[in-house]
């Protein structure tokens, strides 16, 4: 497992005080508000304060006091260590532990390697087999079971095939 999880990126500068516009990679823009550091290009940044608005965080950080500091962390990502990660729920995994799982149905059919995850209304999953690309919504009945341990997905066969994207 890594020991540094990616939760969001930044989008642009917010205003002229330093505040930065965080898209966030969490199921819930909330789960920023409980932080108190994260890392950018590998150097700490403690978080001064934590506004919500609608699906965006709006972060200020130690050391980043303008408009101009604030447009230096322009993409980039935003990473915290994984000790210090919100408490997930049964059955809700971080897309890092997933990544690289084979998914496999029922039967026990290899269907390819887990190579990305969207994030929408529902997940959509890229897997790879044979250099081609297989894109699947991870809708009601498709999913049978996750074991980030094993790294394995298991699908139901009928389901998957009636969802997936050549």
């Amino acid at each position: 497992m890594e020991k540094q999880l990616t939760i969001g990126r930044i989008l642009k500068p917010q205003g002229i005080r330093g505040e930065v516009k965080v898209k966030p990679y969490t199921d819930s823009a909330e789960d920023f508000s409980g932080l108190k550091r994260v890392y950018i290009d590998g150097t700490e940044y403690r978080i001064l304060s934590c506004r919500i608005g609608g699906e965006d965080v709006f972060l200020n950080l130690r050391g980043v006091a303008d408009r101009n500091a604030a447009e230096f962390l322009r993409n980039k990502e935003i990473v915290i260590p994984r000790d210090e990660a919100p408490e997930l729920e049964e059955g809700v995994y971080y897309i890092a532990d997933l990544l690289g799982s084979e998914v496999v149905t029922e039967e026990g059919e290899f269907l390819g390697k887990l190579t990305d995850v969207r994030q929408a209304s529902t997940d959509v999953y890229t897997i790879e087999k044979d250099g081609k690309e297989i894109m699947f919504p991870v809708a009601d009945g498709v999913v049978v079971s996750v074991d980030p341990d094993a790294m394995r997905i298991v699908v139901n066969k009928k389901r998957y095939q009636e969802v997936a994207v050549l």
